[in-house]
Order: C-alpha cells, then sequence, then structure tokens
C-alpha cells in the first residue's frame, strides 16, 4: 500500500485536472471569444449555453489543489512557493470572471462593462493557468527539501508561450461548444473561429513539443531514447490524426469538433505526463519522495472513493437536463 497509493492518488489528481482543464476551460472559452460577437445579443446567447454549468465546473479545480496538499504536501510547499504570483493573479482573474458573470444584466446599463470583466478575467485566468504549466515543466528550484528560487523564476519565454497556448486552446474549446450548443449568427462564425484557432494551437503545441525535448535533457531522453521513441511515436500521429478530423468536421458536423477538441486537450496531457512522471516537483522529487503518511492518504481517498462518483453522477445529470441548442433569446437566469 505504501508503494500503490501514491500512484492511486497521481491518477485522481491527473482526473481532477484533466476534467477541470475541458470542463472549466470551455467557458473560459466563452469569454475569450466575448470581443468578436457582434452585439450584446449575441453574447447574452453565448453566456446562456453555459449558465446551467460554469459554477460547478470549477469544483475540479479544488479537487486539484485540495488533492495535492493531502496527498503530496511535500510538493504543495515546494510548487506553491515557487508559483504563488501567477496562482494568484489566476484565482484574482477567476473572481472577476464569475462576478462579472453574475453582474451583468442583459437590460442593464453597464452590461458592456461587465462584458469586458467577463473577457478580461476568462483571459487572465486561461493565459495565468497556462503560466503555471509551463513554470511547473520547466522545473523548481529545490533546496534542503525547500523552494529556493526566486519570485519570478516562472516568468520565462517557455512559460509564457504555455499561457498563450492554452489561451488559444480554450478558445477552441469555446467555439467548439458554440457549435455544438447554439444556433443561428454564433454557431456560424463559431465555425469559422473553430478553424483558424486550431490551426493556432496546433502551431502552439507543436512549439511546446520542440521545445521541451531541444531545452531540457529529461524530457528528451524520455520521448526519444530506446524503447521508449517505438512507442511514443503514437501520440503525434493520433494528435494530427484528431486535428485533421475537427479541421474536416467543422463546417458540417455540431458534436464532433467538441469531442476531437476535448481530445486533443488529452492526449496534450498525455504528452505533458509522460514528459514529468513520476515527478510530483520536476526535475527533484518523484510522488513517493512527496508523498504524505499512507494512513492519510489512505483515509481521505477512502471519502474520495465515496464523494467522486457522487458528484461525477450530479454533473452527468446536470448535463444531460440541460442538453440541446441554446436559441437567441434563452436563458438560465
Amino acid at each position: 500500500m505504501d508503494l500503490d497509493l501514491p500512484m492511486i492518488w497521481a491518477v485522481v489528481l491527473a482526473i481532477a485536472v484533466a476534467l477541470y482543464v475541458v470542463m472549466d476551460g470551455f467557458d473560459l472559452g466563452i469569454g475569450i471569444l466575448f470581443p468578436f460577437a457582434e452585439n450584446e445579443r449575441q453574447r447574452d446567447q453565448m453566456m446562456s449555453s453555459i449558465a446551467p454549468f460554469w459554477d460547478g465546473n470549477e469544483t475540479w479545480l479544488v479537487l486539484g489543489g485540495g488533492g495535492l496538499l493531502v496527498a503530496f504536501p511535500r510538493a504543495y510547499s515546494i510548487v506553491m512557493p515557487a508559483l504563488y504570483l501567477p496562482v494568484i493573479f489566476m484565482l484574482l482573474a477567476l473572481v472577476l470572471r464569475g462576478v462579472s458573470f453574475e453582474f451583468r444584466n442583459p437590460h442593464g446599463n453597464t452590461t458592456a462593462l461587465w462584458s469586458f470583466g467577463f473577457f478580461a478575467g476568462s483571459a487572465a485566468a486561461a493565459f495565468f493557468q497556462g503560466v503555471i504549466l509551463g513554470g511547473f515543466i520547466q522545473g523548481i528550484t529545490v533546496a534542503n527539501g525547500e523552494f529556493a528560487g526566486g519570485a519570478f523564476d516562472w516568468a520565462t519565454p517557455f512559460a509564457i508561450l504555455c499561457g498563450l497556448g492554452v489561451t488559444a486552446g480554450y478558445a477552441l474549446l469555446g467555439a467548439t461548444w458554440l457549435i455544438m450548443k447554439t444556433e443561428g449568427p454564433v454557431a456560424e462564425r463559431a465555425r469559422e473561429q473553430a478553424r483558424g484557432l486550431l490551426l493556432l494551437v496546433m502551431a502552439f503545441m507543436g512549439a511546446v513539443s520542440l521545445w521541451t525535448p531541444l531545452a531540457f535533457e529529461r524530457i528528451a531522453a524520455r520521448w526519444f531514447a530506446a524503447p521508449n521513441i517505438y512507442v511514443l511515436w503514437i501520440v503525434p500521429v493520433v494528435t494530427a490524426a484528431v486535428a485533421l478530423t475537427i479541421w474536416r468536421t467543422t463546417d458540417r458536423h455540431d458534436f464532433v469538433p467538441f469531442v476531437g477538441t476535448i481530445a486533443l486537450f488529452l492526449l496534450g496531457f498525455l504528452g505533458l505526463a509522460i514528459s514529468t512522471w513520476p515527478y510530483a516537483v520536476p526535475p527533484v522529487l518523484t510522488i513517493w519522495d512527496a508523498a504524505a503518511a499512507p494512513s492519510s492518504q489512505a483515509f481521505m481517498l477512502a471519502g474520495t472513493v465515496i464523494l467522486l462518483p457522487i458528484i461525477l453522477a450530479y454533473v452527468a445529470f446536470v448535463y444531460w437536463l440541460f442538453r440541446g441548442k441554446v436559441r437567441e433569446g434563452d436563458s438560465y437566469h
């Protein structure tokens, strides 16, 4: 159990992060696309498409952060000080996004102001989530089991690249969500946006895929040394096939582009997991080095095993309940 529990918790946290990225990613993407709507009525329709879901989607961020603290406290004590500033910026942006969502009155005098706040909060949250990811991948300076770097170690060109890439990826998720959930001019514009955003996302994925092995020897060894290379080549090939499927279906399918974009995100997530495994704090602490006491992990896992299926069932019920297209003028408020 001493060896199995860290592995189990690593899988649980990976699932929580993946669910957050996919489920909160599309509603952040809606906010990123807000400035491209022709008028406030179209923005109302865009916002109505995510109204029943957006706040529940952030549940997975809580599980990811709380799970890291509970299961891998040593990693938490190092990662958080290293990334305090982008984490704080991200949380403030999420607050702005939430306040703007609730205060935005489609018939009020400040609608345009809160629409801008929703865009700014969504774009900033997406960008800093990517920066956090980049800061984690590039590695954290550790000495004597503590963070030993500076407050701005995360602010590197690689982290900025990741921030822009995640922002573009969320916008693509948002566009394909609008294709699936809306009708009329909003959906037609989303079809056009999705193709351009797909090219942009693939460019960012290619840049990160080239940058990481060139800059980080440990990642190059993971991907290109035998026998790994004989198996891992499948990941970029499948990624290219999924991107081609999205490209070919955006103009004639409603559901397939969104599912394809989710698959694209999961493949990117898989690639990053392959590059960093088994480190909880790259390149110093593995998940076993950073793990909490087995009794603590087992106790919290027991509660997670009970609650996680309940949360998943509730989420599935909500998405089923509010299935179907959102037309202009529809509202869940």
